[in-house]
């Protein structure tokens, strides 16, 4: 946790407040201490920025953690889908490797 860190990226967000890598960035900060306003982060790029690929590994891995694993399944096929669209190859492997360990560990 690194909340200097944080203070910066909420200065940064006060005077962009929709620009997606300040969420992101701030996501990934809140996922190593505080999830859920990490998901607050993550479901918000979900919804307004849906081809920021990079977020649906953390959303899905964060929401795997928690014990919410059928929407972190949801959250896995609708990042590779969005790669797939959106040919961002090298976030689509890293989506597939993360998505069959997840299948393997939680018996699909």
């Amino acid at each position: 946790m690194n909340l200097e860190r944080i203070e910066k990226l909420n200065e940064f967000l006060n005077k962009e407040p929709n620009d997606p890598f300040l969420l992101y960035a701030l996501g990934t900060e809140y996922a190593t201490f505080d999830a859920e306003r990490a998901l607050v982060y993550f479901e918000r790029l979900l919804k307004e920025f849906p081809d920021y690929t990079a977020t649906y590994y953390h959303a899905a891995a964060l929401y795997d953690e928690m014990g919410a694993i059928d929407r972190a399944k949801v959250v896995y096929e609708k990042g590779i889908e969005k790669c797939q669209q959106v040919n961002e190859a090298h976030t689509l492997r890293e989506l597939q490797s993360a998505y069959q360990n997840f299948l393997f560990e939680n018996d699909f």
